[in-house]
């Protein structure tokens, strides 16, 4: 058994290091999913996932929530991010910024949408269970607290969002 788990572990190794792509170099760029804030004037609240950075993006993903007040011209991005965790930050990161941004390379997809009004009485709630959230400092890959914990936190706090995370949000489970 643990043979095959040093096999394991070495392949994993192996194929992560034919990998020539960087994350410091890796596209950040808008996908184009987002309506643009300028010529949109209805509230938006959306919650995107993209495959996880490296090997781990072979089976999870990192998701995030976005949201735009009406007639804003920016959006407020909301996500956990662990890394900021050992430069001594919080882990949760709150600003305005591109909603649909590429998760270090990988295109983000869009996982709940919701418009105009009924979005207008979300995104109070969706920053108020943002701020709440109880791992702002701690940050774990499995089974959880990470970035998909705070998105399902999110989704617990906010039920009208009707958001089902996907089985490859790993760590959305750690509420239960």
């Amino acid at each position: 058994m643990i043979r095959y788990l040093l096999g394991g572990l070495l392949l994993m190794t192996l194929l992560t290091g034919c990998n020539n792509r960087d994350w410091r170099t890796a596209s950040r760029e808008s996908a184009g999913i987002a309506p643009d804030p300028q010529s949109t004037s209805e509230a938006i609240v959306q919650v995107y996932g993209a495959k996880a950075w490296g090997w781990r993006g072979w089976f999870a993903i990192h998701t995030w929530v976005a949201t735009k007040e009406n007639a804003a011209d920016n959006y407020t991005v909301y996500e956990v991010i662990g890394w900021r965790l050992n430069r001594g930050m919080s882990v949760l990161r709150i600003a305005n910024d591109l909603p649909d941004r590429h998760w270090f390379g990988e295109k983000p997809e869009l996982l709940a949408e919701h418009r105009g009004e009924e979005a207008e009485m979300l995104i109070a709630a969706v920053d108020q269970a943002a701020r709440d959230y109880p791992w702002q400092n701690e940050y774990r890959v499995f089974p959880g607290p990470n970035s998909n914990t705070f998105t399902a936190w999110i989704a617990k706090q906010v039920p009208e969002l009707d958001l089902k995370l996907p089985f490859r949000a790993i760590g959305s489970g750690y509420l239960n």
